[in-house]
C-alpha cells in the first residue's frame, strides 16, 4: 500500500520504521527544523532524520491550512495517510488527499484523553489503563470512528516517558494490523459524552501542591517525567523530583517529617518520599544526597518554586 506519512517525534518512530518494512512510504510530513540545545541550532525532527536515511521524500510545512499543499500531498498518489503525533491539525482538504483517507495512531482509548499529551494525563490522573486507537480522521480533534483499539496497563512506577515508549511501539504493531483489515474493518463513531481531553502540558503543570494526597503528587511526578518535570521550592533554591514513593504516615502538607528510612514531605493525605531529585544546574541525584547538600532537616519547609526564565 502507498503511504503517505505524517509524524514528528520519536513517538513516531516505530510505526513510521513498521511501514517501511511493510508498506511503500511515499513521502514523510513533519515539522520544521526548530532550534534545541545550548546552542539554539535548527535540528531536524527525528522522522525526518529517520526518513531521510530511506531516501523517503521529506515535506515540511509550516501551516497545511496555506494554499497549494493539497494538490504538493496529491502529487505522491498516496492510497492511505498515517498520522502519529504530527503536531498540527489537517484541515479536510488535506485529510482528502488519499483515497482510502487519513489514520491516526493515537495513544489513549478514545474517546478518553483526546489531545496533545495522552500519555502524561492517563498517568497524572490516575488511570490503570490506556492503549492505542487507529481511527478514521475527520476535521475535529482526535474525533473521528475508531478502527481497532488494543488496551495496556499502565505500571505502578512508569514514567510517562516510559509509558510512551511502550506505546509507541504498541502503535506500531495496532497499525498494521489495522492496514491489513482495513477492507473488513467497521469504523465504531465515538461516544462525545464520554471523552475527556489531555492538552498540551505546560510548565505550570509540573508545579507541586503539597495539600494534595502523596498518592495524586505521586502521579503527578510520574507524568510529567520528562517534561516539563515536577518541581518544588526548598530553602535551598527549586527543586526537580523525577521519582518519588508513597508511605503512610502523617505531616504538614510541605514540611520535611521523618519516617522510616529517609526523611519524607508531608502531604494532604500520607507522607511522599522523594526517590531522585535535580537541583537547578546541577545532576539528577539521590534524596539522600541531595538532603545532606543541602543540609535541610525534619521541620525544613517545601513550597512553590520560584518562578523559571
Amino acid at each position: 500500500m502507498r503511504v503517505l506519512f505524517y509524524g514528528t517525534p520519536a513517538f513516531a518512530l516505530p510505526t513510521l520504521r513498521a511501514l517501511l518494512a511493510h508498506h511503500r512510504v511515499v513521502a514523510a510530513v513533519t515539522q520544521p527544523d526548530r532550534p534545541a540545545g545550548r546552542g539554539q541550532r535548527a535540528q531536524p525532527p527525528p522522522v525526518k532524520t529517520l526518513a531521510l536515511e530511506h531516501g523517503i521524500p521529506v515535506l515540511q510545512p509550516d501551516r497545511l491550512r496555506e494554499a497549494g499543499w493539497p494538490e504538493r500531498l496529491a502529487a505522491h498518489a498516496a492510497d492511505v495517510a498515517v498520522v502519529v503525533a504530527f503536531g498540527q491539525l489537517l484541515p479536510p482538504a488535506v485529510l482528502a488527499v488519499p483515497r482510502r483517507g487519513s489514520i491516526n495512531v493515537h495513544a489513549s482509548l478514545l474517546p478518553r484523553y483526546r489531545g496533545a499529551a495522552p500519555v502524561a494525563w492517563a498517568i497524572i490522573r490516575g488511570e490503570r489503563e490506556t492503549g492505542i486507537t487507529t481511527f478514521q480522521m475527520d476535521a475535529g480533534m482526535d474525533t473521528g470512528p475508531v478502527l481497532l483499539q488494543r488496551a495496556t496497563s499502565t505500571g505502578p512506577d512508569e514514567t510517562a516517558g516510559e509509558l510512551a515508549e511502550r506505546l509507541a511501539v504498541l502503535g506500531a504493531a495496532t497499525l498494521l494490523e489495522t492496514l491489513d483489515r482495513l477492507d473488513t474493518l467497521i469504523p465504531a463513531p465515538q461516544d462525545d459524552r464520554a471523552a475527556t481531553m489531555a492538552p498540551r502540558l505546560r510548565k505550570e503543570d509540573g508545579l507541586l501542591d503539597w495539600t494534595e494526597p502523596a498518592v495524586a503528587l505521586a502521579a503527578r511526578i510520574r507524568g510529567t517525567n520528562p517534561w516539563p518535570g515536577a518541581a518544588t521550592g526548598t530553602p535551598a533554591g527549586r527543586l526537580q523530583i523525577w521519582r518519588a514513593r508513597v508511605v503512610p504516615g502523617r505531616g504538614a502538607p510541605g514540611v520535611l517529617t521523618r519516617a522510616e528510612g529517609p526523611l519524607a514531605v508531608g502531604t494532604g493525605a500520607d507522607l511522599l518520599v522523594p526517590l531522585e531529585v535535580q537541583p537547578d544546574n546541577r545532576r539528577a541525584m539521590a534524596w539522600e544526597d541531595y538532603l545532606r547538600g543541602a543540609r535541610l532537616g525534619p521541620g525544613a519547609p517545601l513550597g512553590a518554586p520560584a518562578p523559571r526564565h
